[in-house]
C-alpha cells in the first residue's frame, strides 16, 4: 500500500512556507550580529570593577554617583570619581559634561578601562527624576526667531 500524492497546490504552500520561516531566521541572525556590535552594556561600579579583568577594553556604561570633592576641570574635559557605595572609581573624561552634572549626580559613563581603577569616558548621561523640570529661559533675552 502506497501513500497517496500530495497534490501539487499542497507541495508549493509547503515549499513557500519553509522559504519564509527560512528568510526570518536569517534576518533575525543578522540582526542579532549587528545589534550584538553596538550594544553598550550597563554595570555599577561594583560589578564594572568586580568583571575588570574579563571585561579589558570594550566598551560599556558605568553608573554611579560622582563623589563630593573629586571635580576637577582639566584642558580636554574633567576627572572626577564615581561610587555606588561600595567600590569608587577615577574617570577622566574627555569633552564639556552635561549641564546637570555635579557632586553627588546620578551619572552614566560611557567609555573604557584605561589603566587601574581608571575608567576612560566621552561620553555623560545624567540620570534624573520625573520630576525634571528644564532651566527656565528669559524671553526677553532670548533670540527672536526670524522669518526669511
Amino acid at each position: 500500500m502506497t501513500a497517496p500524492a500530495r497534490p501539487a497546490q499542497s507541495r508549493t504552500r509547503y515549499i513557500a512556507a519553509a522559504g519564509v520561516c527560512g528568510l526570518v531566521v536569517v534576518i533575525a541572525i543578522v540582526l542579532l550580529v549587528v545589534l550584538a556590535d553596538n550594544v553598550v552594556f550597563y554595570r555599577t561600579v561594583s560589578e564594572a570593577v568586580r568583571e575588570r579583568s574579563s571585561q579589558g577594553t570594550s566598551r560599556f556604561r558605568l553608573a554611579g554617583a560622582v563623589v563630593p570633592g573629586t571635580v576637577k576641570e582639566t584642558s580636554s574635559g574633567v576627572d572626577f570619581e564615581v561610587t555606588d557605595g561600595r567600590h569608587t572609581v577615577r574617570v577622566v573624561h574627555q569633552g564639556d559634561p552635561p549641564e546637570l552634572f555635579k557632586a553627588r549626580a546620578p551619572v552614566v559613563c560611557e567609555g573604557h578601562w584605561a589603566r587601574g581603577l581608571t575608567f576612560d569616558s566621552d561620553r555623560i548621561l545624567i540620570k534624573h527624576g520625573a520630576q525634571y523640570t528644564p532651566p527656565k529661559v528669559d524671553s526677553d533675552k532670548a533670540p527672536k526667531a526670524t522669518s526669511t
